[in-house]
């Protein structure tokens, strides 16, 4: 008789939604895994804070595809229900525009086609043909190529025929103008993209599957906040005997002929694994982490050459009043729409308008502010640090421009009721997440960007090196780094 050889070890580097995700996945293929946090408490985007008795959660707020994560429950024999409450939303967003008029965006298709009429009956006819070009992109795109993994040429090359069939050269804007004529209705079905750092007139019409991807699965919010799903992944791997350690940040991904081998931490230690899975950002995982003499194909010049998404100014506030005609999510337009997105993307300048997403997730969830309060957060979306904005001194006189644009639109009176606040720039994604130039979703979602031509989930020239989050294969948002772990997973034999 002879002793059984122990299983494969697994490093995972970074606990946010991907790297837990990869861990479960992992540890469910008979991995032994250990998940390394950088921060002193997992989640990595999703961080939450907890300040003057609100919770504020630092990044993701809107879940679409429950699904995704149920299916990690179900891996480790347990029910989502049992951790989870999920509570739906419902309109998913309102869309105000600059003139104070507004689109209730909803899963109800009656209620649909009444607001689209409110503003352009002649629209509902091309409102039919967008959504049935949306739910072939969601067939195509969403439910038969998301969770592959795109390693080789041939996974591209199997992939063309539903490329062509969707059209992915064309732009999302694109696409809808081609459907829709009202120009505020263009805008309606068009900002998805922006959710996963996307200019809507650069990104491909496949992005469009994110309106059937709502409508079928709607959008929800997990009671107790964001953080409540970090917690109950953690838990999982807990059960599991996975340690999630935290303020360990990893400094040097080691390589020793051509396969990783481990990884070293800031304090000098060094940790072997046969498995290193990094859920940090790509360009700076491999410009930081991997010594340029083992990086052929992500060399510093090819990094250097991508277009990064945008970046973000995030103002947490509460207040010790309600402002109960403001629902959970709202979208406030400025006045510009394709100008103001050339100047975030195309001319990295900081505009003097902005656009801005509100959340207040105090109307659905009581829980996430004392009695009587409300909790809210405000962002805006802003060029990532290749605007050379000196965040240091330009966030205050900023937030308060955002202040007093909400006192003059939806939230008179704010100044007077805030009673706890927090910034978060551009410069926080760099200094704080490891962000390369403080871009909040990676390389930005352009077509030569994204499946094969995105960093892939199985390293290009390092074996046993993957990679899963937002940056890397599909993308951002919620689903996209859930899938990217189920991509990376396929990718790696049971043992």
């Amino acid at each position: 008789m002879t002793a059984a050889l122990p299983a494969p070890t697994a490093i995972v580097i970074g606990s946010g939604f991907g790297g837990l995700a990869a861990a479960i996945r992992l540890s469910c293929k008979g991995y032994r895994v250990q998940v390394l946090e950088k921060l002193d408490a997992p989640g990595g985007r999703a961080y939450v804070h907890r300040q003057d008795g609100f919770t504020f959660d630092a990044g993701p707020t809107i879940i679409t595809a429950p699904q995704l994560l149920e299916e990690l429950w179900t891996l480790c024999g347990k029910r989502f229900a049992d951790d989870v409450t999920l509570k739906p939303i419902e309109p998913f967003y309102r869309l105000r525009f600059d003139d104070g008029s507004w689109f209730d965006y909803s899963g109800d298709d009656a209620a649909m086609r009444r607001e689209i009429a409110r503003f352009n009956a002649a629209d509902l006819p091309g409102y039919e043909r967008f959504v049935a070009e949306a739910d072939q992109a969601y067939r195509l795109g969403f439910e038969e190529l998301g969770h592959k993994a795109f390693n080789s040429i041939g996974d591209l090359f199997a992939a063309l025929p539903n490329m062509l069939r969707m059209r992915a050269w064309q732009t999302l804007y694109g696409m809808v103008a081609r459907h829709i004529r009202d120009p505020k209705l263009r805008i309606v079905f068009s900002f998805h993209p922006l959710l996963i750092g996307g200019n809507p007139f650069s990104v491909t019409r496949v992005y469009s599957l994110i309106n059937t991807l709502e409508r079928r699965f709607g959008v929800h919010w997990a009671m107790g906040g964001t953080g409540t799903l970090v917690r109950g992944l953690v838990k999982l791997l807990e059960e599991r005997g996975v340690n999630v350690r935290c303020n360990a940040p990893v400094v040097r991904i080691n390589v020793r002929d051509g396969r990783a081998t481990g990884v070293t931490l800031d304090n000098g230690e060094i940790l072997a694994a046969d498995v290193v899975v990094s859920n940090g950002d790509a360009a700076w995982t491999y410009h930081h982490l991997i010594d340029a003499s083992h990086r052929r194909h992500w060399t510093d010049r090819r990094i250097a050459a991508q277009r990064y998404s945008m970046s973000l100014f995030v103002w947490y506030f509460g207040t010790d009043r309600r402002w109960e005609d403001v629902p959970h999510h709202m979208i406030m337009l400025g006045p510009r729409y394709k100008g103001l997105l050339h100047d975030l993307f195309k001319r990295l300048h900081l505009a003097d308008d902005f656009s801005l997403y509100l959340h207040r997730p105090s109307a659905s969830d009581p829980d996430v502010a004392p009695p009587g309060c409300d909790g809210f957060y405000v962002l805006s979306p802003v060029p990532h640090l290749g605007s050379g904005t000196d965040w240091e001194s330009e966030a205050e006189a900023y937030r308060q421009k955002i202040q007093r644009h909400l006192e003059a639109t939806v939230l008179p009176g704010l100044g007077q009721h805030i009673v706890s606040s927090r910034l978060m720039t551009p410069q926080h994604f760099h200094d704080r997440l490891w962000s390369w130039q403080g871009a909040a979703f990676g390389m930005e979602p352009l077509l030569l960007q994204s499946a094969w031509f995105r960093p892939h989930n199985r390293n290009e020239d390092i074996r046993n090196l993957y990679m899963v989050g937002a940056s890397t294969h599909p993308g951002a948002g919620v689903p996209g780094v859930l899938m990217s772990a189920k991509a990376m997973a396929s990718t790696l034999p049971d043992v």
